[in-house]
């Protein structure tokens, strides 16, 4: 038996989406500046310490990721059923290819907590390099998907 999905509803799967990576995209910048608190703290001394302490930019930071981690693969499939539904394929192209990339920068990036954690500095900058890998990826996809966006509406 076969799930048909009803002419009316296709073509807003596409938007779908979009429209949540685009979201996702803000709060990775969030995310980001948060980091850069985490690190002032780690690094700050005395009064500005105990001050930045107060924010609790690492558990922010922590709470925050993992909701990008989640959304981020969920948002991956979400894209290519939908692209999958509206054309019984897959496009092998850059913007599918560098969105898997991602994916993977992303679960490794969060895999590396517990070492971070424990003080690990080759952990924290490979987590740095990868999130700044991703989110310079992530940039150019907003730019990719704008032009798949378009042209899925030029068809309507």
């Amino acid at each position: 038996m076969s799930l048909e999905i009803p002419t009316e509803i296709k073509p807003w799967l596409n938007i779908f989406h979009p429209l949540l990576m685009f979201v996702l995209l803000g709060v990775s910048v969030y995310a980001l500046y948060l980091g850069v608190k985490v690190r002032q703290t780690r690094y700050a001394e005395g009064e500005v310490k105990k001050e930045l302490i107060k924010g609790k930019f690492n558990n922010r930071h922590y709470q925050i990721g993992s909701i990008l981690l989640g959304l981020m693969v969920v948002g991956t499939l979400i894209g290519m059923g939908a692209t999958y539904i509206n054309n019984q394929k897959l496009f092998l192209g850059s913007h599918l290819l560098a969105g898997l990339g991602m994916t993977g920068m992303i679960a490794v990036s969060a895999s590396l907590s517990p070492y971070m954690q424990k003080g690990q500095d080759w952990a924290r900058y490979t987590h740095i390099v990868l999130n700044s890998a991703l989110l310079a990826l992530f940039a150019w996809q907003a730019v990719s998907g704008i032009q798949i966006i378009l042209n899925i509406l030029s068809k309507l």
